[in-house]
Parts: structure tokens; C-alpha cells; sequence
């Protein structure tokens, strides 16, 4: 009886303290969220409310450099048709970037996955070495290498192959700049894609008599799509928004991109605080346009 009794008491004890635990357990999700919701907040979502109030201001008359809050949309007006030539350059330099990039890092992302065997590991130091050193002084390197007396405009020269015989403070260079310093955000997405894909599917294609293009088209890049999708945003939304590649290989004029202009409002324009904010904030909402409709467009179901 006393066995019994002590039985039953053992397994009263789980019983009553079950539906704590299970609260505990509820709660604990939203408990390991809270850091970074309030990180998030802090210091993500306030400085945007206090960017976009900004944005909103007017300034006051009689008191150059000082400003009141208002509810002037005029901002925007104005950032768009005064600088509406440096929208268009910022989301063309991106897209012919993110282009080339691409072009660059699906081969290289593919033969790592399929073709690089005990070299795949010297490829991806190769691929993320430009990590190990800060972005300005990447950029500061390329224009080095791009430079007038350097080995890549000497050749071109040589060959007459180069318009205007140089590449610094020209489109040519701003782009070249932009896809090398986010090349790598195009290779590791791609590359997570085709190592997670099965090679037998691929292999499939040809024991079906496809040819190599067509088993690309219609097997290896829908497989691979998430991590195209996912590089080319990573690759697009930076370079759409940079400055540095703009300032350092570019023109004062014929290559000067948005950001280049925010810098200029926010830093160098006295009182350009509410115009660099509006332009900050119109890029964004066009950015955000753009990779809604491309997500739409193209986007698979890993990444909706």
C-alpha cells in the first residue's frame, strides 16, 4: 500500500507542476526575442522616425542653419526633380554592378560547388580575403589599378581599345569598383544554393539526353535561384545606396551617385539636412519598390 501510495505521489508531482512549465515554455521565445527587438528599436527604428521627421522640417526665416518642425513634404519635391539625374545613375550603376557580378559569380560559385574538390576551401579564402580589409582602402587599391599610368588603362591604351584613353572619373570605373567590392555577396548565396542541391538531379538531365544549356536552364539555375535572388538583393541594395566607389573613382559630375549627394547635404551643404534626409528616405521607398516587385517576380518559396 505505502508502494502504491509513494507511486502515486511521484507521479502527482509532474502532473502539478506541468502546465508552469508550459507557460515557462511559452514565454521563453519572446523572452530570447527581446534583446534584439530592443536593439532593433534603439537603435534602428528611432533614428528612422527621427531621420524622417527631419526630413519634415522647414527652415526658419531670419536664422540661417536653424529649423523648426513642420510637415514639409515640399522635401521630397525637391529631392526628386533636383536630383533626379543622380536616382537615375545610383539604380544604373547598381543593376550594371549586380549584372556583372553576377556574370562573375555564378561560374566561380558553380565550380566551387561541383568542380573545386580539396581546392574549394583555397577558394573561399580567396573569395572573402577582400573582407579582411576595410572597404575604403579596397576602393582606394582599385583606383590604383584602374589609375592612367596603371596596367589596366596602359594595355587598353595600347591595344586602342580604350574611349577617351582613360577609365578613372568615368562610369566605366564607379561600376568596376561597385562590383568588385560586393562581388562576394554574390558568390556565397549562389554557392549555398548549388552545394545543397543534389548532383544526380543534374546528372539526370543528361541521361535524358538534354544538352548542357538546357539542363543549366532547366535544372541547375531553378535550383539555385534562392541563393541568386538572395545575392543579387545583397549585391543591389548596397551598391544603389554607396558613396565611396562614386567619390574615389569617379567625376565631381558625370558619375556622382545619391549617396554621394546625402554626404554632400548632410556634411558639406550648410542647412542641407532636410533635403539629404528626404533623399535618404526616397531612395529607400524606391529601393523597397523595386525589390518588392522583384521578389514577386522571382521569388521562390524560400524566400516569401
Amino acid at each position: 500500500m505505502s508502494a502504491l501510495a509513494h507511486a502515486g505521489g511521484g507521479g502527482g508531482h509532474p502532473a502539478a507542476t506541468g502546465p508552469d512549465q508550459a507557460k515557462r515554455g511559452s514565454w521563453l521565445p519572446y523572452l530570447l526575442l527581446l534583446p534584439g527587438l530592443l536593439w532593433l528599436a534603439i537603435f534602428f527604428v528611432a533614428p528612422l522616425v527621427q531621420l524622417f521627421t527631419v526630413s519634415l522640417q522647414s527652415k526658419l526665416k531670419g536664422y540661417p542653419g536653424y529649423y523648426y518642425r513642420d510637415l514639409n513634404f515640399h522635401n521630397y519635391w525637391s529631392a526628386l526633380t533636383e536630383f533626379a539625374p543622380h536616382f537615375g545613375r545610383s539604380l544604373l550603376f547598381a543593376g550594371l554592378a549586380t549584372f556583372f557580378a553576377f556574370c562573375l559569380a555564378y561560374p566561380l560559385a558553380y565550380a566551387m560547388a561541383f568542380k573545386a574538390g580539396k581546392w574549394r576551401g583555397v577558394m573561399m579564402i580567396c573569395i572573402i580575403a577582400p573582407f579582411f580589409t576595410s572597404f575604403m582602402l579596397r576602393t582606394i587599391a582599385w583606383r590604383q589599378i584602374l589609375a592612367d599610368e596603371g596596367p589596366v588603362a596602359s594595355t587598353l591604351n595600347f591595344l586602342h581599345v580604350l574611349p577617351g584613353g582613360r577609365i578613372t572619373e568615368t562610369w566605366m570605373a564607379v561600376v568596376a569598383g561597385l562590383t568588385y567590392n560586393f562581388l562576394p555577396f554574390m558568390v556565397l548565396p549562389i554557392y549555398a544554393s548549388l552545394e545543397r542541391a543534389d548532383p544526380r538531379v543534374i546528372e539526370a538531365g543528361g541521361d535524358l539526353y538534354a544538352n548542357g544549356f538546357t539542363t543549366f536552364r532547366t535544372v541547375t539555375l531553378p535550383m539555385s535561384m534562392p541563393g541568386v535572388i538572395a545575392g543579387t538583393l545583397l549585391t543591389f541594395i548596397p551598391a544603389a545606396g554607396d558613396y565611396v566607389n562614386a567619390e574615389l573613382l569617379g567625376s565631381d559630375r558625370s558619375t556622382k551617385m545619391v549617396g554621394n549627394v546625402i554626404e554632400s547635404q548632410f556634411f558639406k551643404v550648410p542647412g542641407g539636412f532636410p533635403i539629404a534626409a528626404a533623399l535618404s528616405f526616397t531612395l529607400m521607398a524606391l529601393i523597397l519598390a523595386m525589390v518588392f516587385v522583384y521578389i514577386r517576380r522571382f521569388g521562390t518559396e524560400e524566400l516569401l
